[in-house]
């Protein structure tokens, strides 16, 4: 699981002065396979940690501390998607792997770059669709 430093996660509520407990409860949260491990990481009850997963302010900063972990986890996949590509190569161009293996991989390979391609295609459409949203808005 993606590291999440304490200290780059503080989340202040409104008016409700945020203690460090709350910042750590969070990172244990993100960290931590279940609830009870999480709140014993944080060193609180189990129970006080339910509770401010009700309070709006604590379950928004949750959330966006899970988003920047997924962010990390998805940064630290594209980072090795290069040697992932060059190890289906491999095995594709082994004429001592098995038949098999090989065509597994070329078909890995196709899928990937089709699936690429309607991608860009997609957020080309996307892009347009917007400029011709921005242009109706502006002939009102």
């Amino acid at each position: 699981m993606p590291q999440i430093k304490s200290d780059k996660v503080r989340f202040y509520g409104h008016g409700e002065k945020w203690s460090r407990k709350k910042d750590i409860a969070i990172v244990a949260l993100v960290t931590e396979p279940t609830i009870a491990d999480a709140a014993k990481k944080a060193g609180i009850s189990h129970a006080t940690l339910h509770k401010w997963l009700q309070i709006k302010d604590f379950k928004d900063a949750y959330r966006e501390a899970r988003r920047e972990a997924v962010s990390a986890a998805i940064s630290r996949l594209q980072r090795t998607a290069t040697e992932a590509v060059d190890a289906l190569r491999d095995v594709m161009s082994d004429p001592e792997n098995p038949a098999s293996a090989r065509v597994s991989a070329a078909r890995a390979i196709l899928e990937i770059a089709v699936k690429a391609v309607e991608l860009e295609d997609l957020e080309a459409r996307i892009e347009d669709l917007e400029l011709l949203l921005q242009k109706e808005g502006g002939k009102r």
